[in-house]
């Protein structure tokens, strides 16, 4: 085990972080650099919230030793840092917490996976977890045992939505909330990093940035770059027990919103498609397939109606008719930061 006493290792911090777009402002007084697990979490004005998240991880039951890397992404308001720098500072997790003044969902995950790996060069486990989400106790442990036990380069998990307004509980079945997988596997693919565990040999298979900035704004950097591991013969694994739940706000939950979320979704299918097709020709039949799927979707919107909300039935219109709308040059920017409600 190497701990360093942060206060004497200022010259290694400030040498990992030379990005002048990164600042460290607040670290543990003691700092583990044999860990082999390090928590990336992205934090953008949820200071509240994100007592909530740490406090999870302070509780996980698990006898491994592991740090945190916090990053905020609002270089102005930095609403997150105080929060970050009392459970360093009180040593109730080790890490540190990091500003990046680009701001951007994939700057932020970026910046935490990029410092995580250049700060604990021992560590060959990264997981995520997002500042509006909770661990399970055990989270962790089952994460970390099923990389070891499977060897998958990538695990994955289950965010199950908790909803501040709980009068409408079939909204956790709706395809915009609802998880993946049901069960414990491998599985072919994950879609989103807010429960997710990478190791160190997949980020050495691609150049940096690993998040594409293009997804920056529009979101699915995630998704985009779980495909590109996947195309690159990687495997996955499914941890259904390896529990996160999402605090989800009631101006998420309005028709509006998920109608959005929907446009969104299907506009990150479109970017996604379009990116991996290699040739004119290739691009061409990704538009005519998106094109082709609206129609289908009405189809299945109405045998849908039978049985479903109609919220939840107009769901496959909506992506379909985000993905035609992406390949017309409209996207939606969900993540820029003014359209961010706090």
């Amino acid at each position: 085990m190497t701990l360093i006493p942060t206060d004497l290792s200022a010259t290694r911090i400030a040498d990992v972080v030379c990005d002048p777009n990164r600042e460290i402002v607040a670290t543990s007084r003691i700092i583990d650099l044999s860990v082999g697990i390090v928590v990336c979490i992205p934090c953008f004005r949820r200071p509240q919230h994100l007592r909530l998240t740490l406090d999870s991880l302070v509780s996980q039951r698990t006898p491994r030793s592991f740090a945190v890397v916090m990053v905020e992404n609002d270089a102005a308001r930095r609403e997150s840092a105080p929060i970050a720098a009392e459970y360093l500072a009180g040593g109730r997790l080790q890490g540190v917490c990091l500003v990046e003044k680009r701001q951007g969902n994939c700057q932020a995950i970026n910046a935490a996976f990029e410092t995580a790996q250049a700060l604990f060069p021992a560590a060959t486990r990264f997981l995520m977890i997002d500042d509006d989400e909770i661990a399970s106790p055990d989270w962790l442990e089952l994460m970390v045992r099923t990389a070891e036990a499977t060897g998958a380069d990538v695990v994955g998990g289950p965010v199950v939505p908790v909803f501040d307004d709980d009068s409408q509980p079939w909204l956790s079945r709706h395809p915009a909330f609802c998880p993946a997988y049901d069960y414990s596997g491998a599985v072919p693919l994950i879609y989103g990093c807010g429960n997710c565990l990478i190791t160190r040999a997949v980020f050495e298979r691609f150049e940096r940035p690993a998040f594409d900035l293009r997804f920056n704004f529009l979101g699915g950097g995630d998704c985009d770059f779980f495909v590109r591991c996947r195309d690159a013969g990687m495997t996955f694994h499914w941890t259904a027990e390896a529990v996160i739940t999402e605090t989800v706000p009631q101006s998420r939950t309005s028709l509006g919103w998920i109608a959005k979320r929907g446009l969104r979704i299907g506009a990150i299918n479109y970017r996604v498609q379009s990116k991996a097709a290699q040739s004119v020709a290739a691009r061409m039949l990704v538009f005519a397939q998106m094109v082709g799927r609206l129609p289908l979707s009405l189809v299945r919107a109405a045998s849908l109606l039978t049985s479903s909300k109609t919220v939840v039935a107009m769901h496959p219109v909506m992506v379909a008719l985000g993905s035609v709308l992406a390949a017309l040059g409209i996207e939606p920017k969900p993540y820029e930061a003014s359209k961010i409600v706090s």
